[in-house]
């Protein structure tokens, strides 16, 4: 990180949930905020916020990262009941309510999961925001109705799974070597990026490392909307936006951008080289296409 930043650990009480949080540059200057995607942390975020502020970002904009509930130091939610994604849209809302009782303007950086949750909310609640940028993201995922009682059917037979196993069994250590490797195993992503994500997602104990992060995260969600409920849901906002996608990036979203221009008025596409977290990866790049966005 530019030792030459200015940061700070930050807790955001929401009525609802605890959310961690790390705050950097003037907290006088409009609000540049990043959420991160599913099973990341703020962490992911590292890259970006250093090329953005070697750019001169900081010089218009203070940037606020949080950690989503159940992800890295945030709090999880209460009980064993199903997680569910649309829950994220309230906590967004609830932040950005609190973010603007200290400066009014806010703009979004969201990656995967954070975007898909900024997206959603930009089309609920028009004008709430200034800017928003999509990073391997675009609009909630979507399937056939048709799998409506199925998904419902394996969602809570998982979930009752789940709930027996927690009542049964202490948390497990974990040796974090071993944890990273899995990760970048499973994603691809370059170890020194795992790494800088998995530490924030463990907590020391006595006995080792265990997870922080929610395990009900890894449970498939028990509903999913249809293509029309998604069309319905956009209805073209006029947030100016920034999609940012990876050549080697999710497949599908690239099928996405033509459809989009009934979704988004004012939406801006480019395509980079990098994965699907080219916000570390290719970090100056993105940095570069965020900054001419936002400053424009």
């Amino acid at each position: 990180m530019n030792k030459e930043i200015r940061c700070e650990a930050i807790t955001l009480s929401l009525p609802q949930i605890e959310l961690a949080g790390i705050s950097y540059g003037d907290a006088t200057k409009p609000i540049l905020l990043c959420l991160h995607g599913w099973l990341d942390n703020l962490n992911s975020f590292i890259p970006l916020v250093n090329e953005l502020s070697l750019q001169g970002i900081l010089s218009h904009y203070q940037i606020i990262c949080i950690d989503w509930p159940g992800h890295g130091l945030s709090a999880h939610r209460p009980g064993i009941y199903p997680l569910h994604w649309v829950d994220y849209i309230y906590d967004l809302h609830a932040t950005i309510a609190q973010l603007k009782l200290r400066n009014s303007s806010v703009s979004i950086i969201g990656h995967s999961l954070g975007g898909i949750i900024a997206s959603a909310y930009n089309a609920a609640f028009a004008n709430s925001i200034d800017k928003l940028v999509l990073i391997e993201a675009l609009v909630p995922m979507f399937e056939s109705e048709q799998n409506i009682r199925s998904r419902l059917v394996k969602g809570i037979e998982a979930q009752s799974r789940f709930a027996r196993k927690q009542l049964s069994q202490s948390a497990k250590t974990v040796d974090i070597n071993t944890a990273v490797s899995a990760r970048h195993q499973l994603t691809k992503l370059d170890k020194p990026w795992c790494e800088l994500i998995t530490e924030r997602n463990l907590r020391s104990t006595e006995v080792g490392f265990v997870w922080r992060s929610d395990p009900r995260l890894k449970l498939d969600s028990l509903y999913r909307l249809s293509f029309s409920q998604v069309e319905q849901l956009m209805n073209a906002t006029g947030t100016p936006s920034l999609l940012v996608l990876g050549t080697d990036g999710y497949k599908q979203l690239k099928s996405l951008p033509p459809k989009a221009k009934r979704w988004f008025n004012d939406l801006k596409t480019v395509l980079l080289e990098g994965d699907h977290h080219l916000h570390m990866g290719s970090a100056e790049q993105v940095a570069t296409q965020i900054r001419a966005f936002i400053l424009n």
